[in-house]
């Protein structure tokens, strides 16, 4: 007579210290395991085979053969859950509940990801998108990410970054701001934030990583962190960033997955927007706002931001900043005399709801 079958939670439990001990077993990474998984159905299988079978797997060589279902892997894999419980930090494994679907688009996705906070759904279209790009960003750059940021945060829509200075923290802070959902994916552990002045941020974010607690940032971590920001989001929007920089990265990464890449037009000559123009001449979409983004992926309409009850020439002004917008621009929308227009955009600019950047104004 067979026994009873394991609970359901105890074969999910069984199957993520699995994947975890194959996550700390050496030489195998996530494309490893992730071959692994296919051939033999389970983590728990792939450490169950015979070595004869392991030998089988294109994929691997002698060397990570060898260390698969070694005691020590195991005992880092059981530590690691202990650790995690202590800290109220979530393990998802790779084909069980709760692990992304959207990362299925990745050839080598993570075969455990470390969670803090309330993971948003990701189906394999998710209806979020990844804002990336210098750290050393332009006051206007930093300007328009917020601005789109904010935007798309109150279409409901999930802005995921990479937690990094400059146009990472813009993108995060202003989706939070207006009382939306942000992911900081990251190229450290969940519970090493960097850069560390941006510790208070992560507190208002999901921070989600591959790599296991107490991990610090290294240089190799960033492009791998790069790719899962372009899988889970359906779109990726460069801002700023060099030709050879990591929003680079993530775009190339985003039409690997078969991602839509956005990106905002710079000033000629300015180094950092080479990036995005290299962008837009391979077929980028122009992004100059959020609704650009919503209408290429068919998300409908940015919900209007209630304007302040303001004296009717500054409404006039301040409703025609939707887009960044030059003196010329703005006198021919309004149809201001120019000392009127001047007027109007400094008591915006007091009051904190317009700036000028690059000679344009824009909405704050």
């Amino acid at each position: 007579m067979t026994g009873a079958p394991p609970h359901p939670h105890a074969a999910q439990a069984a199957e993520l210290i699995a994947l975890l001990t194959l996550r700390f077993t050496p030489h195998l990474g996530p494309r490893r395991i992730e071959a692994l998984r296919t051939h033999f159905g389970t983590a728990q299988a792939a450490l169950n085979a015979p070595l004869a079978e392991l030998r089988t797997v294109p994929a691997l060589d002698s060397r990570s053969v060898a260390g698969i279902g070694t005691a020590k892997a195991a005992d880092l894999a059981h530590q690691e859950l202990q650790k995690a419980e202590r800290e109220g930090v979530t393990l998802l494994g790779r084909g069980l509940p709760g692990y992304p679907p959207a990362l299925d688009a990745l050839g080598d996705p993570p075969p455990v990801v470390w969670v803090r906070g309330s993971l948003p759904e990701l189906p394999v279209t998710p209806r979020s998108i990844g804002i990336v790009g210098t750290r050393t960003a332009s006051p206007h750059a930093i300007s328009l990410t917020r601005g789109i940021a904010a935007d798309l945060a109150r279409a409901d829509v999930t802005v995921i970054s990479g937690l990094a200075r400059g146009v990472d923290t813009a993108a995060h802070e202003a989706a939070v701001d207006a009382g939306g959902t942000s992911i900081g994916v990251l190229g450290s552990a969940v519970n090493h934030i960097y850069p560390s002045e941006n510790v208070p941020l992560a507190r208002r974010l999901t921070v989600l990583s591959e790599y296991p607690l107490g991990t610090p940032p290294a240089q190799h971590h960033f492009p791998m962190r790069n790719r899962l920001i372009a899988a889970l989001s359906s779109g990726t929007l460069v801002v700023e960033g060099e030709r050879k920089s990591g929003s680079l990265i993530t775009a190339t990464h985003a039409l690997e997955c078969g991602r839509t890449v956005f990106a905002v037009p710079g000033r000629a000559g300015d180094p950092r927007a080479s990036g995005p123009h290299k962008l837009l001449r391979e077929g980028a979409v122009l992004t100059e706002t959020a609704q650009d983004i919503l209408d290429e992926l068919n998300w409908g309409t940015a919900p209007a931001q209630p304007l302040p009850d303001l004296p009717p020439e500054q409404a006039r002004v301040l409703k025609a900043l939707g887009t960044p917008a030059t003196l010329d621009d703005l006198q021919a929308v309004t149809g201001l005399a120019l000392p009127d227009l001047q007027t109007a955009l400094v008591m915006l600019h007091l009051m904190g709801l317009a700036e000028e950047t690059g000679g344009r104004w824009v909405r704050r």
